[in-house]
């Protein structure tokens, strides 16, 4: 699917880039093989093939989040500069 001078003036214009004469020539070109590839892959019968997120498998490296015991408050509170019974006592950060 060739495409002409107009339709990659269009596209540099929506990505908002200046082209120079020999990079729309270049462009022009450039952007027509990917549809022509594009083309050769609608071709392709896919009705088999499952869909998927990623075309190969992620794995996660983060750990599996498991629930711990929650620390005794009054061990929380043993480095607090300073409390109001067993709760930490800030600052206002807003002013009213």
């Amino acid at each position: 699917m060739p495409l002409d001078r107009a339709d990659v003036e269009h596209i540099a214009a929506l990505a908002r880039i200046g082209l120079s004469e020999d990079e729309i020539a270049t462009f022009q070109e450039q952007l027509s093989n990917i549809l022509d590839q594009f083309e050769l892959l609608k071709q392709l019968d896919t009705s088999a093939v499952e869909p998927t997120g990623h075309a190969v498998e992620v794995n996660s490296v983060m750990r599996e989040d498991v629930p711990d015991e929650p620390l005794d408050p009054e061990d929380t509170l043993l480095n607090a500069p300073r409390r109001e019974g067993d709760l930490f006592r800030v600052k206002a950060v807003l002013e009213e």
